[in-house]
């Protein structure tokens, strides 16, 4: 597993975890995040973002980040499992898988849907 880290002025501002698909079992219990396909992916899981730099594109910048380091390392196809924001804010205990609009600005499309509120979204490196 491997962790993408932002700084801001030399401080950190936020982490996300990164990792082919099969480094997280946990992904295999839960029904909503089951397999799409068999094509060998990497997961981009989780984020964490300093309070104070929340809503201000950290987690857009760690995607990118996460997509450098996944495309370095000879992977293919990324995926996400963001929650979809319904309301002007989300919970910040829902939010740390990210936020489906970070990745749609990113270029990840959905690929497919076992929850109203968690697509599965994909970003296919060239």
């Amino acid at each position: 597993m491997r962790t993408c880290s932002g700084n801001y002025s030399n401080k950190p501002v936020g982490w996300c975890s990164v990792a082919p698909r099969e480094h997280f079992p946990a992904l295999e219990i839960l029904r909503i995040l089951k397999k799409v396909d068999d094509l060998p992916v990497w997961s981009i899981v989780c984020f964490f973002i300093d309070k104070n730099l929340r809503n201000e594109g950290v987690s857009y910048q760690l995607i990118l980040a996460a997509l450098q380091y996944v495309q370095n390392n000879g992977g293919k196809i990324i995926e996400a499992y963001p929650i979809e924001q319904k309301k002007d804010k989300v919970v910040p205990v829902f939010a740390w898988t990210g936020i489906a609009a970070a990745f749609h600005k990113a270029g990840f499309a959905e690929v497919a849907r076992c929850s109203e509120t968690r697509p599965i979204m994909r970003y296919y490196l060239k």
